[in-house]
């Protein structure tokens, strides 16, 4: 958009805005007037209105200009605003395309992980996940790759409240093991499922982070066994630690 077009004074607002935001330490009349090549008392007026409106702070003893509070109230409240699935949503359909496999996003509750989003890919699979249904976290992959990013006493709490039952011959079942497979999750980035909750089925899952850096979700993908050989599993990993970066992107978290 031409300069011309827009609003003068919002369009001068804004510069100043952004002039100001790249500056650690703040950023002076003089300095600003400059940089966009306007005359100073137009500069003042507007940051006397931005000041005005919480938008710009003006410090005392320097009387240099910073961003103001009004900034972090307003990324808060977007950040509050901001919907999981709607985010993820594009990425795991783009997952889907590529890979024609199931792909899964869950949250944490109670112990337990609830899908919240499940696209069925290209290929025949059969599946007890569904919109909606709960799953334990010790025998699937998203549920470790949740648990390696929680605090020890919340994972503790989960095994002792609901235990690690066998849900298949392949389950980890002994404490110890299980702790120690969390430690590589945390460490490698994603956390596998090889025929732990489902006969047949392999699932690999990568955390998702929120704007504090704290895991708020997992996405995953899944196949049957036969299909899902060392070398296809190579592949997704690469695939599936970029959708769980770009998805934690979108919510705020930047590492």
């Amino acid at each position: 958009m031409e300069r011309e077009s827009m609003v003068q004074s919002v369009s001068r607002a804004l510069e100043i805005i952004s002039i100001v935001s790249t500056r650690k330490n703040g950023a002076g009349v003089t300095e600003i007037a400059k940089q966009i090549d306007i005359n100073k008392s137009s500069v003042y007026r507007t940051l006397s209105t931005l000041v005005h409106y919480g938008y710009i702070e003006q410090e005392e003893e320097t009387g240099r200009y910073k961003l103001g509070y009004k900034f972090l109230e307003m990324s808060s409240k977007l950040l509050d605003s901001i919907d999981l699935r709607e985010v993820a949503k594009p990425f795991l359909k783009e997952m889907e395309k590529k890979t024609n496999e199931v792909v899964h996003l869950v949250v944490h509750d109670q112990g337990e992980v609830v899908y919240i989003e499940k696209l069925e890919g290209n290929e025949t699979l059969r599946m007890h996940s569904k919109v909606g249904r709960r799953a334990p976290m010790h025998c699937t992959s998203v549920g470790k790759a949740i648990m390696a990013h929680l605090p020890s006493s919340a994972v503790m709490d989960i095994l002792e409240q609901k235990g690690m039952p066998m849900h298949t011959e392949r389950t980890i079942v002994n404490k110890d093991r299980f702790l120690q497979e969390l430690r590589q999750v945390k460490q490698q980035g994603f956390a596998f499922d090889h025929q732990e909750n489902e006969t047949g089925i392999t699932c690999l899952a990568v955390p998702i982070f929120d704007h504090l850096g704290k895991i708020h979700a997992a996405a995953s993908i899944s196949g049957p066994t036969i299909r899902m050989t060392a070398e296809r599993m190579e592949h997704l990993q690469k695939l599936m630690i970029e959708l769980g970066k770009q998805i934690s992107a979108k919510l705020g978290f930047a590492k």
